[in-house]
């Protein structure tokens, strides 16, 4: 029967089904790998579950998935970056009782324990999640909504230095933005101002292919350097973990930093309205825990000494220029804590009277979603504005999954019209403000580097309100029995994204 028009099939049956056999052994081997390397540290078992089964459901693609994109908050080797931060801090601290004798000085005079009561118990909280960064008084935070305003103020700052130029963005396009201000970059090193740009390779990937940094290499004090930590050299896979952060810092005494993210997208060009989003110029103290946060991570990715960055020159003395009381907070995959997530839960559960949270993406973790409806059942004004349209459609039908709960005890729930709102916020009680870069989900709680600020200011926290209100006055409520009324397949497919949460 194997023999078919004069061929013995014989033969290749045997081979076929030997190589079945060594793909057989191959996949169970992988995939008691990818168990025994879950189970080997304690972690959420409904992600542990969900890679187990792609491992075994899918030979050769599932065990390479989990190499590239598995929750691993610290991988086994570490990637060296919790490592580097603790150097990198003992350079600091031993400059400040040396060299930089007036960096000392500076936390000194600008650190203090805030009288309010409300703000002294939720500073001495959030004190626990960042002792490395003191609240710092005399800063002053503005606001600026989008592209359209950011932009104009960060080249004029950029044309304005005198002496060195730090940028840092999760996306930098391959587009008529990016090149301007690349080009506005250049011009100030041609003139000798010390030039440092570090960008994500997995967000600004489109320049990254498109050549966009290598026009820019031959300038002697600019220095451009992609932040990665995925080298299948040296073993290391972990293409998921991405640094989120943006910043600007000019001469060491001007700071922008926020969601917005240098591209033609993000600016209103030929009427087509940019993507709503936040960002903000600082000014005071608090610049220079913007300026370690950058330097370290450029340390970490170029090795350069810290003998040349932790040095006055990049840490002038800053004198007081507002009211505002600010705490940075670092979050990242390089300590086992979850921060940003602890530093958002503490934020919703001091709150006596309102949360106004804003975010493009709302996927939380339990403790979180519990935060807010424990919030609402208090009777606490509860308020969350989210894109109507998101633009990772698998992150926003996740969020819509579990708006259910979250409405029946009494959060309200608003979706903001195109364009897509980008923005990241949380106002507790008209005195307290959680800004910077981090979403309310998963990837920024565990897999992103981030930079978040708590801002104590009133008068701050009332503009924040003003421009909140406004995005939620150009929204749609969302009600619960309407809601409950949606159809069967939006239920469906909703509530399949939300079984994904644990790897998005």
């Amino acid at each position: 029967m194997y023999v078919l028009a004069g061929w013995d099939w014989m033969p290749t049956v045997h081979r076929l089904g030997g190589w079945l056999g060594v793909g057989w052994a191959l996949h169970v081997t992988a995939f008691v790998l990818v168990c025994l390397h879950l189970l080997r540290d304690r972690r959420e078992a409904a992600a542990a579950v969900l890679w187990i089964f792609i491992a075994w459901s899918f030979p050769v693609l599932g065990p390479l998935l989990y190499l590239s994109f598995g929750i691993d908050r610290i991988p086994a080797k570490g990637f060296a970056k919790h490592q580097h931060n603790q150097q990198f801090l003992a350079e600091r601290r031993a400059r400040e009782a040396r060299a930089l004798a007036h960096w000392q000085a500076v936390h000194e005079d600008a650190s203090g324990v805030p009288e309010d009561g409300f703000v002294r118990e939720l500073n001495l909280a959030t004190e626990a999640l960042a002792p490395d960064h003191p609240l710092m008084q005399g800063n002053e935070v503005r606001p600026l909504v989008s592209g359209d305003e950011a932009f104009p103020r960060m080249l004029e700052s950029i044309r304005s230095a005198r002496d060195h130029i730090h940028l840092q963005s999760f996306i930098i396009g391959n587009d008529a933005t990016g090149r301007e201000f690349l080009d506005a970059l250049a011009e100030k090193a041609d003139e000798g101002v010390e030039v440092r740009v570090l960008f994500d390779r997995f967000g600004s990937s489109r320049a990254v292919f498109g050549g966009l940094f290598r026009r820019y290499r031959r300038h002697p004090h600019l220095h451009v350097a992609g932040w990665t930590q995925a080298n299948p050299l040296k073993r290391q896979f972990q293409v998921n973990l991405r640094n989120h952060r943006k910043v600007l810092i000019v001469d060491g005494r001007t700071a922008f930093t926020g969601g917005v993210n240098l591209s033609d997208a993000n600016r209103t060009i030929d009427g087509r309205s940019p993507i709503r989003d936040y960002h903000f110029r600082c000014c005071g103290p608090i610049v220079q825990e913007i300026q370690f946060t950058f330097l370290r991570d450029w340390y970490f990715m170029t090795g350069e000494s810290p003998d040349g960055l932790l040095t006055e020159r990049y840490f002038p003395l800053l004198e007081p220029c507002g009211r505002s009381a600010v705490r940075m907070i670092n979050g990242g995959p390089s300590s086992r804590q979850e921060v940003m997530a602890d530093a958002f839960f503490l934020s919703i559960v001091s709150a006596r009277r309102q949360v106004l949270a804003v975010t493009p993406y709302f996927v939380p973790n339990r403790d979180i979603l519990r935060g807010l409806r424990s919030a609402a059942l208090r009777g606490i004004d509860v308020r969350l504005i989210v894109p109507e349209k998101n633009n990772h459609y698998y992150a926003g039908m996740a969020g819509r999954a579990l708006y259910e709960d979250l409405l029946d005890s009494g959060v309200r729930i608003f979706e903001r019209p195109p364009p897509f709102i980008h923005a990241k916020a949380l106002l507790v009680d008209g005195r307290c403000a959680l800004i910077g870069t981090a979403n309310m989900d998963i990837r920024s709680f565990r897999l992103n580097y981030e930079s978040n600020f708590v801002v104590y200011d009133e008068h701050f926290v009332d503009v924040m309100k003003r421009i909140i209100l406004e995005d939620e006055s150009l929204s749609r409520e969302i009600d619960l029995a309407s809601w409950q009324r949606r159809p069967a397949y939006q239920r469906i497919q909703e509530n399949l994204f939300s079984l994904m949460t644990p790897i998005l």
